[in-house]
């Protein structure tokens, strides 16, 4: 199959797609993914000035096929900032054609504009492909745990 893919920054009226590949995204996580409100967020989020999170999608034949999401973190240890890559998801279909590594060389170029000289992100440990796939384009992985605080817990 043959998909070229633009990849371009997200724009508001991509915003319903986005909350699809994220729930999808989630699923393929095995994670629970809950439809709370988060459509007013994004566009607040993604679109101030400065926006708080940048957003670059895929798309396809008029449809968003894939996104990642990326901000500037600052790393103690370092004494400098870095680029935080939140999200990366390509929908099934168009997985193994090159889009993911076009979308974090995109990152990678916005990130230098941005005054950053390194990325950082997770993914799950039984999502092997993904892991194949980063250490394919010379990325290096540190074990760490990754843990979660509800600040507001029910119960």
């Amino acid at each position: 199959m043959k998909i070229q893919g633009n990849i371009r920054f997200a724009r508001p009226e991509d915003v319903p797609g986005i909350i699809k590949l994220c729930h999808l995204h989630a699923t393929y996580e095995k994670a629970v993914y809950t439809f709370n409100g988060q459509a007013t967020r994004l566009v607040q989020d993604l679109f101030s000035e400065p926006p708080k999170v940048y957003c670059l999608v895929v798309e396809h034949d008029g449809q968003l096929i894939g996104y990642a999401t990326y901000m500037k973190q600052y790393a103690t240890w370092d004494a400098g900032e870095y680029i935080y890559l939140d999200c990366l998801f390509i929908r099934e279909f168009a997985r193994g054609l090159g889009l993911g590594e076009k979308l974090l060389r995109r990152i990678q170029g916005e990130g230098q504009a941005l005054g950053c000289d390194l990325m950082q992100w997770q993914t799950p440990d039984f999502n092997t492909r993904a892991m194949k796939f980063y250490r394919r384009i010379g990325a290096k992985s540190k074990a760490k745990e990754r843990f979660f605080l509800n600040f507001y817990e029910e119960g």
